[in-house]
């Protein structure tokens, strides 16, 4: 099952802040979160359990991708048991259509202080003015966020950098960025999938900085050639992903400019992990140990 058939079943999300040593010290990842999509079927066979080992794991934030048939309340009795919090979660398009103020309320009860949209479907990013939609939407979305003390954002994959032909050949991601109003939509940057897509992270980070309040920690053990890096989807490289610090993005380089980007939640991913549990403490304790 995908992201984003897998997100259209039910949502969820965040809430802490990035701490760090001051002065000339070196700085940690704190705190680290962890994607409950990278968990999703022991989430489904067994919630509280696989909530309980995440926060075994040293795990101090989650970000759920669906609420896996849960009321808003039993997640908040049941995260704050394990000492954890939700500060983000994931929602489909459809849900900022048709539910979002059911969304903001459920976010209200579980914790959440980002609410984060992860996918566009084709149909709609192909079309002449879906784009245009999709930033009109975000705007909307955002400013009733806005009011309720909640943050709106959205989350990448590779389309985003990608000439699109409905805007001149320019980039739907930079189109979000221009035509978003930057206070009421914010970008949780998936740091894999832009490299993948051969952009740098940093460089947008210091174009749109304090834009970035939330990334997801992925990694890669592989990048397409150059030339294939315009035409590059998760799909297709998603056999190359590892742990945390097992690939090819370059962690401090990125973790250094955290400040200028805004960040103060990392959530670790893995899209299909072979033993789940093992990847996110695998990742876990790579990044508890990094430091930048």
């Amino acid at each position: 099952m995908n992201r984003r058939s897998f997100i259209g079943t039910s949502v969820a999300a965040t809430i802490a802040a990035k701490t760090s040593f001051a002065g000339g010290m070196p700085k940690l990842v704190r705190p680290i979160g962890v994607q409950l999509y990278t968990v999703r079927d022991a989430m489904k066979s067994d919630f509280e359990g696989t909530v309980a080992k995440v926060a075994a794991v040293g795990y101090k934030e989650v970000e759920f991708a669906g609420y896996f048939e849960k009321s808003p309340k039993d997640i908040r009795g049941i995260l704050d048991k394990d000492g954890l919090v939700a500060p983000s979660c994931h929602v489909p398009y459809s849900t900022l259509e048709k539910s979002w103020p059911e969304q903001l309320d459920a976010a209200h009860t579980i914790g959440h202080k980002l609410i984060v949209n992860p996918w566009i479907e084709p149909e709609q990013r192909d079309s002449n003015d879906g784009w245009k939609r999709a930033a009109e939407l975000f705007n909307k979305c955002g400013e009733s966020a806005k009011k309720a003390g909640i943050q709106f954002a959205y989350h990448n994959h590779t389309f985003e950098f990608q000439p699109a032909k409905s805007l001149n050949g320019g980039l739907p991601y930079d189109y979000l960025l221009k035509n978003c109003d930057k206070n009421l939509v914010k970008m949780e940057l998936d740091l894999c999938w832009i490299t993948v897509a051969g952009k740098d992270p940093i460089k947008y980070f210091n174009e749109n900085p304090g834009r970035f309040p939330a990334v997801h920690v992925k990694d890669i053990k592989q990048l397409p050639k150059p030339e294939d890096a315009p035409t590059a989807n998760p799909d297709r490289n998603m056999g190359f992903l590892t742990e945390v610090g097992s690939g090819v993005i370059p962690w401090k380089d990125i973790f250094a400019n955290a400040g200028k980007a805004g960040i103060q939640h990392y959530f670790v991913e893995h899209d299909n992990p072979a033993d789940p549990f093992a990847s996110i403490k695998t990742s876990y304790d790579f990044l508890s140990k990094l430091n930048y």
